[in-house]
């Protein structure tokens, strides 16, 4: 396996936000809503987003400086004039119109109408939010931290959470916000995006119980040619080894029964990676002790 060895202090910064933008992917987006001291009112979408804490709640975008012109963004002027902004959270059926919203107009052009969406008042801050977003957080901004003067540079703007709206039509029966039904979307390289709701899988979190680990698990299963990493994951995120008698009670589907009988390794290691596949974690270990 060989790499590709970048300094980036080595290559122009179009380049080095492109390696950035294309690896570090895919990213939340923030669709901030902001307004300036005379009222007017921008909106703008940015992959540089995330959240930072939950007491308090606190959620960080940057605007950076444009690459082009070393100039700052509306959004970042503006939350230097008012410090209170709505994170807007945009999900599939917004993308194109989010997309427009990006659009470079000049300052004091309303992207809302520009983009089309609707300005929703706010509830304890100035700025609009945007009236069809899932979610939306109003905040107050803490500080905004300058990273460099060149462009390209960051500016970290970090605002604390003080009203929620989630609309409940994106709640599942528990009250939780459902995955599929925010169909949230993530910012990758280039024009790339990606949808979150035709691409979900669930990963069981090791916080209630102590997995044993890779590295417990039999050398020929460790070692396999077949199992990829994360297969050994699944098999090793487990509080022990499963014993034959608990095995006994599992029963595995009716197509790999037979096959299972005079399995060789390969044969018996592929089945266990599919059934591994299927999220059927003690089937794969029935297969793989041959009980």
């Amino acid at each position: 396996m060989s790499y590709k060895e970048v300094d980036p202090k080595s290559i122009k910064t179009p380049e080095l936000h492109g390696l950035l933008l294309g690896a570090i992917a895919p990213r939340p987006i923030a669709f901030a809503s902001t307004i300036d001291k005379e009222g007017n009112v921008n909106l703008s979408p940015f992959s540089f987003f995330n959240v930072f804490g939950a007491n308090p709640p606190i959620l960080i975008f940057s605007p950076a400086r444009r690459g082009r012109n070393n100039t700052p963004k509306h959004s970042y002027e503006n939350v230097k004039e008012v410090a209170e902004v709505v994170i807007n959270i945009a999900n599939y059926p917004m993308v194109e119109q989010m997309s427009l919203a990006s659009t470079e107009y000049e300052k004091g052009v309303n992207e809302f109408v520009k983009a089309g969406f609707t300005e929703a008042k706010s509830t304890k801050v100035k700025p609009p939010r945007v009236a069809e977003s899932p979610v939306a957080f109003e905040c107050k901004v803490k500080q905004v931290i300058e990273t460099g003067e060149n462009g390209g540079a960051g500016n970290l703007v970090i605002c604390e959470v003080i009203h929620i709206h989630v609309n409940e039509e994106i709640l599942d029966e528990k009250g939780q916000i459902d995955p599929f039904k925010l169909d949230p979307i993530g910012r990758l390289g280039g024009n790339w995006y990606s949808r979150s709701k035709k691409a979900l899988f669930e990963v069981e979190k090791p916080l209630q119980k102590l997995g044993i680990g890779v590295d417990a698990l039999p050398e020929e299963i460790r070692n396999s040619s077949v199992l990829t990493g994360n297969d050994l994951g699944k098999l090793g995120n487990i509080e022990k080894i499963p014993t034959s008698e608990e095995l006994q009670k599992i029963l595995l589907p009716v197509p790999y029964q037979d096959i299972i009988k005079n399995p060789n390794a390969k044969e018996q290691h592929e089945i266990a990676h599919q059934l591994l596949e299927e999220n059927k974690a003690m089937m794969a270990w029935k297969v793989l002790l041959k009980l």
